[in-house]
């Protein structure tokens, strides 16, 4: 007889294959989800909206796919559910329902998965910690005091935490990887293109941000990847298919790869001992596994890639913005520091900001340099432990002067005062690693080899070059055999 504990101990397609041949059913699987998110949510807050008429209605249709039965969670960020609203963490769309599926969302459900809520998320997914205002701080289960990262906090956290064993993310600058270098557990951000944006969008945030999961086993990835993966009826260009499916390079020998392992950060050169000794076992791990691994580095500035990064997102930032206040009638309607990035955005010049794209070559070429000479980029995935809560908070002092600055029209002046590099010295010095990946469209995961002397995980970065999914995952798998990690769980 199916349990509660074999739910917890089971991947999402062991819980399909279990519901297929009849141990359990869905609707019992839902019951035990629902059951561990009241156990945790009240001290961890990774589910901000809850759809129960929906997900007990899906629970008893018959269901078809690879994970069908299998109790899922959407992230509250560019995840529509036709009928339910999508917030993004921004009081101004919390009670705007979607008109229609977002093509990955639909996707999901084609594959048999019920949809039982969705999961917290920053403001605009604008920060790499999820403490919107509009809902609370999203909480690390392994200390409470901490964050899960961001934007896929309540993703990461929730599947750390045992509420589902896989749940929908998004990476624009990090978003999987470091929530999944956070809470212990797996985080692949697919490369640019492999998975669509429609049907409202051609591409994320200049093609730098995609959906894709968060999951506890490698093959969970891997099967949701086939999923999502391939062009939707009108995509702006076609990646190549796959050789194989994704799944199946799950349990493949990746052969001997070459890796460079870079831990050096101009952005923060105070490396934590933690963040070192995560690169240092990870690089110790593949050596015994037989790969040909060194010290090496991207010819790049990663101040300078920050600074190129972040101006198209307060750009975008003030696009998202006035579409979501462009029907609200309320005060307040989204968050100070959303309202100071919109300011940076429409003060930036059109010249500026193709100045900016233009430069994104650049580390385009630099990354394709360095692939020429290895198959993977090997970095921490996160510069320290994870943060405390409200660390990266915005100062009673930044507020006053963001909030004079803006009451007196004054928001032009925004870009020349220092707050575009205090937010890049707060928000990016410690995930300085990730959005190479982003800006430069290649796949990237974080894999959860490391966990501190205070039993914090802390996990690390490969990137690999364009279409390069499948060996990711073979290697992944095959550190999943070296060093599991699914077995361990946080106290909460």
């Amino acid at each position: 007889m199916f349990s509660a504990e074999q739910y917890a101990a089971t991947d999402g397609l062991g819980l399909a294959q279990a519901v297929a041949e009849g141990e359990v059913t869905a609707t019992e699987l839902l019951g035990w989800a629902r059951a561990r998110l009241a156990a945790v949510n009240p001290q961890l807050n990774v589910v901000v909206t809850t759809l129960d008429e929906y997900a007990d209605k899906r629970a008893t249709e018959p269901l078809s796919g690879p994970f069908a039965g299998v109790p899922f969670l959407l992230k509250d960020l560019m995840q529509d559910l036709a009928g339910y609203p999508t917030s993004g963490g921004c009081r101004a769309l919390s009670r705007t329902p979607a008109t229609r599926n977002e093509t990955v969302v639909q996707r999901w459900l084609d594959a048999g998965v019920v949809v039982f809520g969705k999961t917290n998320t920053p403001e605009f997914g604008s920060k790499g910690v999820t403490e919107p205002e509009l809902f609370g701080p999203a909480r690390n289960p392994w200390d409470p005091s901490r964050t899960p990262g961001g934007s896929s906090g309540g993703a990461a956290a929730a599947v750390a935490s045992g509420v589902v064993p896989v749940a929908a993310a998004s990476d624009g600058g990090g978003s999987i990887r470091i929530p999944a270098a956070c809470c212990g557990v797996f985080g692949l951000k697919p490369g640019r293109g492999v998975v669509p944006a429609g049907p409202k969008d051609s591409e994320h945030m200049f093609g730098i941000a995609t959906d894709g999961v968060i999951s506890r086993s490698v093959r969970d990835s891997a099967a949701m990847l086939d999923v999502l993966a391939g062009p939707d009826p009108a995509p702006p260009y076609v990646v190549a298919p796959p050789a194989q499916p994704y799944l199946a390079e799950v349990g493949r020998e990746p052969g001997r790869l070459r890796v460079g392992v870079q831990t050096a950060s101009a952005l923060n050169p105070d490396l934590h001992p933690e963040a070192a000794a995560a690169a240092r076992d990870a690089a110790e791990v593949l050596s015994g596994l037989g790969h040909e691994v060194e010290e090496a580095s991207v010819d790049y500035d990663d101040a300078e890639l920050a600074r190129d990064f972040l101006l198209p997102w307060f750009v975008q930032v003030a696009v998202q913005q006035r579409e979501a206040l462009r029907d609200y009638r309320g005060r307040g309607g989204t968050e100070l520091d959303t309202r100071v990035m919109a300011a940076i955005g429409r003060a930036t010049s059109a010249p500026s900001l193709t100045e900016t794209l233009n430069r994104w070559h650049g580390y385009v070429a630099a990354l394709s340099a360095f692939h020429d000479r290895y198959d993977l980029l090997l970095t921490p995935a996160l510069s320290q432990p994870p943060v405390k809560i409200g660390a990266l908070a915005t100062s009673p002092l930044e507020r006053f002067g963001a909030r004079l600055a803006l009451g007196l029209r004054l928001g032009w002046i925004l870009p020349h005062i220092g707050i575009v590099q205090t937010v890049i010295d707060k928000n990016l010095g410690w995930v300085p690693y990730t959005q190479l990946a982003n800006l430069t469209g290649r796949p990237a995961m974080s894999v959860p080899l490391h966990w501190t002397g205070d039993g914090l995980p802390l996990g690390v970065q490969l990137v690999a070059g364009p279409g390069r999914e499948g060996m990711l995952l073979r290697l992944a798998a095959q550190l999943e055999g070296a060093r599991p990690w699914a077995d361990r769980r946080p106290g909460v």
